[in-house]
């Protein structure tokens, strides 16, 4: 009856509750060895989660009974686990650029004009024929409403490889002819309604300062003082639908207002970008549209006139929507063209939010942040390969894009494989599924909490609460490594 019940025990303190269905699941293969081997290879392939055996335990328990102390990987109370077990927490040195890049292929910066042509072209050409296939065959009628969603979503995502077709050029990775580079991006962007110089300005702080608390750019979190008021919307609705339902709502309403109203609210006002630059506006670089100060601000200098130029492609499309709506009628431009923008408006917030965001990936400040610490802390994730074609492997890729964004997409999966080969300790390869993974950013990254280098996710109120999911502590090892123990004298 003892071995029954501490089997149990285990089985329970091993479970975790899936937010996304609702009962309770066996945590994620590899969870325990990642959190007791420093040697285990962590490599860039898919893997389908297993439960973990009392086997399992008793050999996590007898190869490191001091795991999740602070000389391990900080205080872990009350954090929550991802796909990536607690790698990126995991103290540890860095490697210098010099060390990075001598782990690459050679070629890895060979940028070739004809090879990123045919990626613009073939990206183009697709999005413009979804587009003709639609206005040949699909009536615009009320009644066709679900066939223009299948559209919308459709051609939205396959329009997403021109966007990231003109992010690559924005980063200089597309050609060594910079004209062609710019005329590339700014037309595909200016299509998409994108600032291409603007957008080129702050993304490029968004690289340099990959994961800083203070100095990031977009989905930079809120600490668990600052995010008092986004805290208590969880908890008002938690009281008055209660605390799982409660939780399904904010967690609903979060992936609503971040993949719908992220882009034009982060391009109007820089919502999620960093708390030194102020109030951002990516169309207005003066004040009160933009309120940074002269050290701070998004766009100083040279950049102003840079973002006036991208207002002028924005106009100009603008212009071409407004006759477009008034030849053919304003539902007739809005089915074929708003439609699939506002699918690949969430396409890039999603890969913007998922890259640098997860329950167990900190961010940093000060002196305690650097350079490749921070692009070490993207995430790769599994979009598989119909995605990966029409992205441009911008999702799985993303770790080697930060480390130098200057690498063109179609030699990125080869340095990839190679970080990965060779800093297996600090590549992050999350592969839990997409949609489970945006439900529990959604609901697990909210605040983070100064846990000593670490600014790092916590849940509840950082002390004893816990909204659903994995939670790791010491006591909670503890607790697994006497369950372990007690079972294994019991069957021996």
């Amino acid at each position: 009856m003892f071995v029954v019940k501490a089997s149990l025990a285990a089985a329970l303190a091993c479970s975790v509750v899936d937010p996304a269905l609702g009962f309770m699941a066996p945590m994620p293969a590899g969870s325990a060895a990642r959190l007791s081997s420093p040697h285990r290879v962590h490599t860039p392939a898919v893997r389908r989660a297993a439960p973990v055996g009392l086997s399992s335990l008793r050999a996590t328990a007898a190869a490191n009974p001091t795991v999740g102390t602070e000389d391990a990987y900080g205080d872990l109370t009350n954090v929550q686990l991802s796909g990536l077990n607690g790698l990126a927490l995991k103290e540890k040195v860095f490697p210098s650029k010099k060390e990075v890049f001598a782990a690459m292929p050679e070629n890895t910066w060979d940028r070739d004009t004809k090879i990123s042509l045919m990626y613009a072209a073939i990206s183009t050409a697709l999005t413009l024929g979804a587009g003709a296939l639609a206005w040949m065959f699909i009536p615009l009628k009320l009644a066709f409403l679900p066939v223009w969603a299948l559209y919308w979503y459709a051609a939205g995502t396959i329009a997403t490889g021109c966007w990231v077709v003109a992010h690559e050029c924005g980063h200089g990775a597309f050609s060594n002819n910079k004209f062609i580079q710019d005329a590339v991006g700014y037309v595909l962007h200016t299509a998409l309604l994108v600032p291409y110089f603007s957008w080129q300005r702050s993304h490029a702080v968004h690289h340099s300062k990959t994961n800083h608390l203070t100095e990031g750019e977009t989905h930079v979190p809120y600490t668990m003082e600052t995010g008092k008021k986004t805290l208590a919307k969880k908890a008002f609705m938690q009281k008055l639908f209660g605390q799982k339902l409660g939780a399904v709502i904010y967690g609903a309403v979060r992936v609503v207002s971040h993949l719908v109203f992220g882009w034009p609210a982060y391009l109007l006002a820089g919502v999620t970008g960093g708390p030194v630059r102020g109030v951002t506006n990516h169309f207005i670089p003066v004040k009160p549209f933009s309120t940074g100060e002269k050290n701070t601000e998004l766009f100083p200098g040279v950049w102003k006139k840079k973002v006036w130029l991208s207002d002028v492609g924005i106009l100009a499309m603008g212009g071409l929507l407004a006759a477009w709506a008034m030849n053919f009628g304003f539902w007739h431009m809005a089915a074929l063209y708003l439609g699939p923008l506002a699918v690949t408006n969430c396409w890039l917030v999603l890969y913007t939010w998922l890259q640098h965001t997860d329950v167990d990936v900190p961010h940093y400040e000060g002196e305690n942040w650097g350079f490749l610490k921070g692009a070490f802390m993207s995430i790769d994730r599994p979009y598989g390969p119909i995605f990966d074609f029409l992205h441009h492997r911008i999702g799985s890729t993303h770790v080697v894009h930060h480390i130098d964004c200057t690498i063109p997409h179609y030699r990125a999966r080869a340095a990839t494989d190679a970080i990965a080969k060779a800093f297996p300790e600090h590549y992050l390869y999350d592969p839990t599924p997409l949609p489970q993974a945006t439900w529990r950013v959604a609901t697990g990254c909210i605040a983070v909490e100064k846990r000593g280098p670490k600014w790092v996710f916590v849940q509840g109120e950082g002390t004893s609460e816990a909204a659903g999911g994995q939670l790791v502590s010491v006591a909670l090892l503890k607790t697994l490594q006497d369950v372990a123990e007690c079972v294994s004298a019991r069957v021996s």
